[in-house]
């Protein structure tokens, strides 16, 4: 049998049981100001306690100790390393050094310097690492020691000398599906951008990348034995990109060939990341009907569409005739494929919004209904996705769908990714099927970042600021402790209706997608917002050194200003390492009058409240938005 090796990284998801269970669930509806005084007094209470990091790790490890000393690097320390996986890493973080000081190191097989060590007897993807004054260890199991190695990375001074703090640190992941979805249908992205996106993914101890290669908006998978799919069905002659339904008249399109498709899996495998395709069905179908227009229940003709108006393609006609045996010929062709191409055992197949009105009049289909003894169009879906799952599992993969899956009954062995809220996750998990909680409450980043929408690019709508992210907890109290077993992980997902750039798509993408990987990976006692904020800033630093976009969060403070005894007192953080911050009180525009925050200010409060602009200003150049903010009487 061929060895699938990216495999390992996804199968853990079935035996894998979290290090913790959350004691309780936060939710977004707590008041603002309860849940800001709580961040006040559990942030004092940490540095009273603890006082402040000498470096900041995203994710937050299970267990840190920080111990006094430094350990200095240069070019004459050794490194060791006992174990294939070890080399490997060795390796990987000679080459970090490289690209970063210009030099690395030499290898030898003494107890000195920096120790790579594979330890089979420690959990997947966890590791141990101890920094003393004369010498580093790094021990872990299988993508352990790559983590491990990303941690070191994080904990490297930026400094001419570099230099590593003296810990010790003992870590594994909260989730083993730690999930990251790119919708590549809607709008194209080269696979080297694709590789960047694997790289930061990587860096944050992500692991699963989920393709999302199909849409009404485009296929984006060469299939040999259906070359017109990517002839034509990946190619349209322009792209909406406002809420108005205007089009910007510029073509868009591109596909990925099935060696670029191997190419971005080794990539990914190198990391420890697994790729889960995505192609959608029985809804979402417009793209492969305009090349196939019969296995629809109308005939078509059909086209690949240009507008995205008002939250709906406007169409009923994207969806598979499911009483056509040739449409099953068809997607079972097409998955044969697709798995033979992509070592992941897990084969997801959309089955969200199917719209049924067609079946509903389609000849083919109500035999179906008939022949099969169904009740209905949902369990028409029912026998779609329990046909194709069946196809599948033959295959050696399991099936994921979307949680409409659950609609007229579960197919035996398919895993449920729960997007419209948390309720599929859990009807899933009390039936003994494992889930993926990707509510797009807390997990749609293509959601805006800020009610102030001038200051914002367009997005899907929703509000989806960086602190609901955080306080996403994936244990519902709404499932027992047993039952929380069944949640394998969680997935954040990006859709593509209004981003048309790779600068539009990072803005988007970040801070948020560390607030994910620290859900996704630390300890549910272990997430504290006030202290992810301390943290946040030498992160959005590196992002913007590197030439990432990202949205520049507004200063830290910023929300906790208030009105106090006739003065409304400035005190702020820059949100970015680095970054100036400019403001004005007299309602002018900050970034041409702005005067430079260096200290806190106290300013008098006027009748009528007080009016504060401001803007961040990074290292790069690089400007926010304007931030107001009305403080006074009237407005507390």
């Amino acid at each position: 049998m061929k060895k699938l090796i990216s495999m390992q990284v996804l199968q853990t998801c079935f035996s894998y049981r979290s290090a913790a269970v959350a004691d309780s669930h936060i939710s977004a509806s707590k008041p603002v100001k309860e849940r800001i005084l709580m961040a006040m007094v559990l942030l004092l209470w940490g540095m009273c306690c603890f006082g402040k990091p000498p470096v900041s790790l995203i994710p937050e490890p299970a267990k840190v100790e920080w111990l006094s000393g430094q350990f200095v690097l240069s070019a004459a320390t050794k490194i060791s390393a006992r174990g294939e996986d070890a080399v490997k890493n060795a390796a990987l973080f000679n080459s970090f050094l490289q690209s970063r000081y210009g030099f690395s190191l030499k290898n030898h097989n003494g107890n000195s310097g920096i120790r790579f060590i594979v330890d089979t007897q420690m959990p997947p993807e966890s590791y141990h690492l101890t920094i003393e004054g004369e010498k580093i260890i790094l021990k872990g199991n299988g993508a352990g020691l790559f983590y491990g190695v990303q941690t070191l990375r994080q904990l490297l001074s930026d400094g001419q000398t570099p230099t590593f703090p003296c810990l010790k640190i003992e870590d594994r992941p909260r989730f083993a599906y730690r999930g990251f979805m790119l919708d590549v249908g809607r709008y194209f992205f080269s696979t080297d951008y694709l590789k960047r996106y694997l790289d930061m993914m990587a860096h944050y101890k992500m692991n699963v990348f989920h393709w999302h290669l199909t849409e009404d908006g485009g296929w984006r998978i060469e299939i040999k034995k259906y070359p017109n799919l990517t002839r034509k069905a990946a190619w349209r002659s322009s792209t909406q990109i406002t809420y108005d339904g205007a089009s910007n008249r510029i073509p868009h399109g591109g596909y990925y060939t099935q060696e670029q498709v191997k190419e971005l899996i080794r990539y990914a495998t190198e990391r420890h990341i697994a790729i889960i395709p995505e192609i959608e069905m029985p809804g979402h179908t417009l793209a492969a009907l305009s090349v196939f227009p019969e296995l629809s229940c109308t005939g078509g003709p059909f086209a690949v569409p240009l507008l995205w108006e008002n939250g709906t393609w406007k169409l009923e006609d994207d969806i598979f005739c499911a009483g056509n045996d040739n449409t099953f010929t068809f997607l079972e062709n097409v998955l044969t494929e697709i798995i033979d191409l992509f070592p992941s055992p897990y084969i997801h197949i959309g089955g969200d919004e199917a719209p049924k009105s067609k079946w509903k009049v389609c000849p083919k289909c109500q035999a179906r209904i008939k022949a099969e003894g169904l009740k209905n169009e949902d369990e028409l879906q029912s026998y779609f996705v329990r046909r194709i799952e069946k196809f599948i599992r033959s295959k050696g993969r399991q099936l994921v769908g979307w949680d409409e899956i659950l609609q007229g009954g579960l197919a035996p062995n398919a895993i449920v990714m729960s997007w419209r809220g948390e309720e599929g996750g859990i009807e899933a998990a009390k039936k003994g099927h494992h889930a993926i909680m990707a509510p797009h409450q807390y997990m749609y980043l293509d959601y805006y970042q800020s009610t102030d929408r001038p200051n914002e690019p367009a997005a899907l709508g929703g509000f989806l600021p960086l602190e609901m992210v955080y306080h996403y907890e994936p244990y519902t109290p709404k499932l027992t402790s047993k039952e929380h077993s069944f949640i394998i992980g969680v997935q954040t997902c990006i859709w593509m209706e209004f981003i048309h750039s790779e600068a539009h798509l990072e803005y988007m993408t970040f801070p948020r997608a560390m607030a994910v990987a620290e859900v996704a990976w630390s300890p549910a006692e272990k997430k504290n917002y006030p202290f992810f904020l301390e943290r946040l800033p030498t992160h959005l630093a590196m992002l913007d050194k590197t030439g990432w976009l990202f949205r520049i969060p507004e200063p830290t403070g910023w929300e906790q200003m208030r009105a106090d005894n006739g003065n409304v007192v400035l005190a702020w953080q820059p949100p970015v390492d680095g970054a100036q911050i400019f403001f004005t009180t007299d309602g002018a525009d900050p970034s041409a009058y702005g005067k430079e925050y260096r200290e806190t200010v106290a300013v008098p409060l006027p009748e009528d409240g007080l009016v504060v602009k401001c803007v961040v200003v990074l290292p790069s150049g690089r400007s926010s938005g304007i931030y107001v903010k009305k403080t006074g009487e009237a407005s507390e």
